[in-house]
């Protein structure tokens, strides 16, 4: 291949003008390619540390819930990354940012279906891996008590058009809320660089509706005979090794999560903001470990006497924390940073409380982590984003973080309130699209297994084995022989009457009650 020299001096007399024009162009040519495939790689690379962050929920999933449903676990959380890539590839990344380049405000894209009209494949793979994460967040919650089926249908409907919708709003130059957008709300738009809000608030809030629905796990908060447990049962997570891999996972994937958001990288403008985004990510995870381990580690001396640390709340702290420094990751200063993460995890403990007290069973606390931090990341960014540090991210700086308006001596509400308008859009469109989602997967029995293959597990009864070795103790020997009588009669028959009538469990076993699902009655504890 000819060099740039070569090329020119072949057109011009090297003692002109239009030599030297001829070899700074080539040159200005070079390094804008360069610079793309830089940015391209960049993003590429982004977008696989945060698919890598399947890896930590899975591992977090596992360790956090009983030996007997670890299997079913796992492959729901590989069905997210299948799920998530039919879904978005389909419709989802459509509905994101289709007709982008169209103008105007819109509520959803309207075009690129199937990627059929073109896109750059990079950003496709980046935001892919954002709407994976975000479908893990709800497997936790309803672990070891939700059908296959209802998991299936929530994995592509929330990565298909509910995340979508919040996605378009905050980040689509369309988007209602979008800072990026011709006419930006009340001439700012949100913050939120990495997704604080359309990522992990929309996947908190998600779990909260289907736990509601689905309700606790047999035993949880109800003895056998339904009765209200006076200190509700405690389910210990069946490897805290497991669990302790899965937050370094998501913590390390969280670089790309945060700093990948810049998007770009080939300026040394950009490589500044992406890495405050790094710096702020370490301090907000940090911060929030520590918060949440020392908080907890105090009450529990003045309420007993004895001093303990709780890994637990160590390393769920340093996720809410994670959680919360993703929305102003690059427009807080480091201080700023460490502040949010330390009422990240004192949240996170608030959350966590809460839920028990109103008996909303989460298998391993992704609400508070996830809700809680989220709502409170985007509202973070309306209270300590700084003037210079919002200019270079966003290019903007009439309204910053309402702590650093009264320092203007205006205390403009500006960006505060629209922060806050942004948390309540992604409350409402949630509820209001997932609850009657969940509620119909309710009514039509798709929503949550059999009491007992509840009890037996979900590896043995819906995935012929264990994860582990069989051992007596992971599942009650009675409840598993009661599980293969009842398949082994229901093999014989056709599952209807002569009449038509479909056959019900008690059609089969009239002695046996069903149990009720939230109290565990009929279930041998």
């Amino acid at each position: 291949m000819a060099s740039i020299y070569e090329n020119c001096l072949a057109e011009y007399d090297s003692s002109t003008t239009e030599f030297v024009q001829c070899i700074s162009d080539g040159h200005e040519r070079n390094l804008s390619s360069l610079a793309s495939g830089v940015d391209t790689f960049y993003l590429i690379f982004a977008g696989a540390l945060v698919y890598f962050m399947q890896a930590g929920f899975a591992m977090l999933c596992a360790g956090s819930i009983r030996t007997k449903n670890v299997m079913n676990v796992l492959l729901w959380n590989l069905l997210d990354s299948c799920g998530g890539a039919i879904g978005f590839w389909s419709i989802g990344y459509a509905f994101a940012y289709g007709g982008d380049d169209m103008g105007g405000k819109t509520f959803i894209g309207h075009a690129n279906f199937f990627l059929m009209d073109g896109a750059d494949m990079e950003d496709w793979f980046f935001q892919f891996a954002f709407a994976c994460a975000l479908s893990s967040i709800v497997a936790g919650t309803v672990a070891e008590r939700s059908k296959m089926q209802a998991y299936l249908c929530y994995s592509l409907f929330l990565t298909g058009f509910v995340y979508p919708v919040v996605a378009h709003a905050f980040w689509s130059t369309n988007g209602w809320l979008s800072n990026s957008a011709s006419n930006p709300l009340w001439g700012s738009g949100v913050i939120d660089l990495a997704g604080s809000g359309p990522v992990h608030m929309t996947g908190g809030v998600t779990a909260l509706v289907m736990a509601l629905v689905l309700g606790p796990r047999i035993g949880r908060f109800h003895d056998s005979d339904g009765n209200l447990l006076d200190v509700p049962r405690e389910f210990p997570p069946h490897s805290v090794a497991l669990q302790f891999l899965g937050t370094f996972c998501l913590w390390f994937g969280w670089y790309g999560f945060n700093p990948g958001s810049t998007l770009n990288i080939s300026s040394e403008k950009l490589g500044d903001v992406a890495s405050l985004a790094a710096v702020n990510t370490t301090l907000g995870a940090a911060a929030g470990a520590v918060s949440a381990l020392f908080t907890k580690s105090i009450r529990e001396t003045r309420r007993t006497g004895v001093t303990t640390y709780d890994l637990t709340a160590a390393m769920n702290g340093c996720l809410t924390g994670l959680v919360a420094i993703t929305a102003p990751c690059a427009t807080v200063e480091p201080w700023a940073g460490f502040v949010i993460g330390i009422i990240a995890g004192w949240l996170y403990l608030l959350g966590s409380h809460l839920l028990v007290m109103y008996r909303i069973d989460d298998a391993v606390d992704a609400i508070p982590v996830h809700m809680v931090g989220g709502a409170w990341g985007v509202i973070s960014a309306g209270l300590f984003t700084n003037e210079s540090r919002l200019e270079a991210a966003f290019g903007m700086t009439e309204n910053i973080g309402w702590f650093y308006e009264w320092g203007r001596g205006s205390g403009n509400f500006t960006l505060l309130g629209i922060q806050l308008i942004a948390v309540l859009f992604i409350l409402a469109w949630v509820f209001a699209i997932m609850g009657p989602f969940f509620i119909i997967l309710n009514y039509y029995n798709w929503l949550r297994v059999d009491p007992l293959e509840e009890e037996v597990g979900l590896d043995i009864s819906r995935h012929n084995g264990s994860v582990y070795n069989y051992e007596e103790g992971t599942a009650k020997v009675e409840s598993i022989d009661s599980l293969h009588k009842r398949r082994s009669i229901r093999g014989s028959h056709s599952g209807r009457s002569k009449s038509g009538k479909i056959t019900q469990i008690n059609d089969t076993f009239p002695d046996e009650p069903i149990a009720n699902i939230e109290s565990g009655v009929g279930v041998q504890e």
